[in-house]
């Protein structure tokens, strides 16, 4: 995707992608970096995510997303034995899975495009998976595809044959292999994403007992995200979501009394945003979302955001662009280019071990 209409592409150098966790690096979690975007001010400042308590409010809710990290990377072998790893995306009805074929790198997997329908690929332990059609399926089984859905055969639930067999989904940036505590998040409850919900990494216990203190309020929901598409910079697929009654409440509660709605993570954006109508009114609601936000569909009741630093091509930058739109900004505004320029100066890192960017208006 070319770059969005505010901020223009900017040179990201390798060494300020997070290649490890900042526990492999001396740090605690929320000891991270975090750049602070005022945008009624249109100012940015410098601390750290342990600070996050004296850039809100009290009143102020954050949404968070209770989704787990899946152990989805997998071994896989063609009939011919060549390799190849297998990532799993997302549970689909019927107990299939929308996954993505890839051949191993010199770092980590790569993107492979020659796979096709009716393919078999043997799994450790016994299991294997067939490739049923590509997703999405437009009008021809042969067609080129990155994504496809399959048929898993693994002689045990999924759950705990991923806890055996599988490993978390990494990408070149990450040369070495780190244990499935590293991609969980304080607030997982429920195993269902393809990869992290990043965004809420840096929080802790000590934190989040910090926030409650400090009046701020943490409402959850869940959205078990699929894989990325770093290679091709494809708009995100439906996914599965789930908006308590609970927490929509909290929601229309906390517009009402004229405090923020703060979303951890662009998969709560994507959630909350699909069960808000037009007058910015939140109500429960479970299913698929395929909702993308940009110009054509901006935002209805998230008005800040806590998010992590994405590469300047991604789709993330138009929500995000909408976030200072909603937080009091304008499309016109040139904060966010700024912003990204001042984190590349000042060294902050990329990607989902990397740094944080909380943006919030008035």
């Amino acid at each position: 995707m070319a770059a969005t209409g505010v901020i223009e592409p900017l040179t990201l150098p390798s060494h300020l992608e997070a290649a490890e966790p900042p526990e492999a690096r001396g740090l605690k979690r929320d000891e991270v970096r975090l750049l602070v975007s005022r945008i009624d001010t249109d100012t940015i400042a410098h601390s750290r995510f342990s600070e996050l308590p004296r850039w809100l409010l009290p009143g102020d809710l954050l949404v968070v997303n209770t989704s787990g990290t899946l152990n989805a990377a997998l071994v896989a072998r063609a009939r011919n034995g060549d390799r190849f790893d297998v990532h799993l995306s997302t549970r689909m009805p019927g107990h299939f899975w929308v996954i993505e074929v890839r051949r191993p790198g010199p770092v980590a997997s790569l993107p492979y495009r020659d796979a096709r329908a009716g393919t078999i690929y043997e799994l450790e332990g016994g299991g294997c998976i067939t490739l049923l059609a590509p997703y999405p399926f437009v009008d021809r089984l042969d067609a080129r595809s990155r994504l496809w859905i399959a048929a898993l055969e693994l002689g045990e639930p999924v759950l705990s044959y991923l806890d055996r067999f599988g490993s978390p989904i990494r990408y070149g940036y990450v040369p070495a292999s780190w244990p499935e505590s590293m991609y969980q998040t304080v607030f997982a409850t429920e195993p269902g994403s393809a990869e992290m919900p990043s965004a809420a990494r840096p929080f802790t216990p000590e934190l989040v007992t910090g926030l409650i203190s400090s009046g701020i309020q943490i409402a959850p929901l869940l959205l078990h995200t699929g894989v990325a598409s770093l290679e091709d910079h494809e708009p995100p697929y439906e996914e599965l979501y789930r908006v308590p009654a609970e927490t929509a409440e909290r929601v229309n509660a906390a517009r009402r009394a004229g405090h923020r709605v703060i979303a951890v993570g662009t998969t709560v954006v994507r959630a909350l945003e699909t069960v808000t109508d037009r007058r910015g009114t939140a109500s429960a609601g479970e299913g698929w979302t395929g909702l993308v936000i940009g110009q054509d569909r901006p935002l209805r009741v998230v008005n800040g955001m806590i998010t992590g630093f994405h590469e300047p091509h991604a789709t993330h930058l138009a929500m995000i662009e909408q976030v200072i739109v909603a937080a009091g900004g304008d499309l016109s505004s040139s904060h966010l280019a700024r912003a990204y320029r001042e984190a590349r100066d000042a060294g902050y890192l990329w990607h989902e071990f990397g740094d944080s960017h909380l943006i919030v208006g008035r």
